[in-house]
């Protein structure tokens, strides 16, 4: 059959209305964007919970909490769906990006920056649809990602950290004396990069269906079924569990 020939005045038509439609589109998505500043003494947490969007996290040697908050939705009117609220308590910061009416629409996205001390305490990281990135963190952090990656950069203290689909990755991390380090991801790989070959460990690995690979050596259980590898350093703390049901994990050192 016979393609219709489409001449070249035609072509700019087209692209020109292809050029006005996706100019209408973009002018009509509506953004809201908002800055706020709390106290966040030693004994004051964080939690937050999104439907759909991103949280990203940076610690530094500042001593108050500081959240760059954004909002985007397909218009002005649409702003609604996703509200964000703030509850303050002496004991809590609580921050909530959920959509209205149990919806998940990812065209609806709260994306925030959270700027607080190295050592703040985060007891909870929710997020539906999304990502999760951290550096500079040596604190205490609880997070569970359902469908997205969780990556960070030089971070110690006590990491629980989980995704649902996706990947944990950790680049530069130190064990803390007292901390943790606690990765898992259902569907996807764990992938730790320590910042130096830590003297006291206890290394635990699982991998129900996938493989797992380490610079540093490893008792291996590799036969049918799970793998299963761990081994003791020094004084066998503070503790790092990975797990993953389908996925790799690798563990690297950058120094011996």
């Amino acid at each position: 059959m016979c393609q219709p020939r489409v001449g070249p005045r035609t072509a700019a038509r087209i692209t020109i209305v292809f050029v006005w439609f996706l100019a209408a589109a973009t002018a009509s998505a509506a953004t809201d964007r908002q800055t706020r500043l709390f106290a966040l003494p030693p004994g004051r947490a964080l939690s937050i919970d999104l439907t759909i969007g991103s949280v990203k996290i940076e610690g530094s040697d500042r001593a108050d909490l500081e959240l760059l908050i954004e909002r985007q939705a397909p218009t002005t009117e649409g702003l609604a769906r996703i509200p964000v609220t703030i509850d303050e308590t002496p004991g809590r910061v609580t921050v909530r990006g959920v959509q209205a009416d149990g919806g998940a629409d990812p065209a609806f996205h709260v994306d925030l920056v959270v700027r607080l001390p190295h050592a703040a305490n985060i007891d909870r990281v929710q997020v539906l649809e999304g990502r999760l990135s951290v550096s500079g963190f040596s604190g205490r952090l609880t997070a569970d990602i359902r469908r997205g990656p969780i990556e960070g950069a030089d971070l110690s203290g006590t990491l629980r950290l989980e995704t649902g689909i996706g990947s944990i990755v950790l680049n530069r991390t130190r064990l803390a004396h007292d901390g943790l380090l606690r990765l898992r991801a259902f569907n996807g790989d764990v992938r730790l990069t320590l910042a130096e070959r830590p003297p006291d460990a206890r290394i635990l690995a699982l991998a129900l269906n996938g493989t797992i690979r380490s610079d540093i050596p490893l008792t291996v259980k590799d036969t049918w079924g799970p793998r299963w590898s761990e081994t003791t350093l020094g004084r066998g703390e503070p503790v790092i569990s990975l797990d993953v049901v389908t996925g790799t994990i690798e563990i690297k050192s950058l120094r011996p």
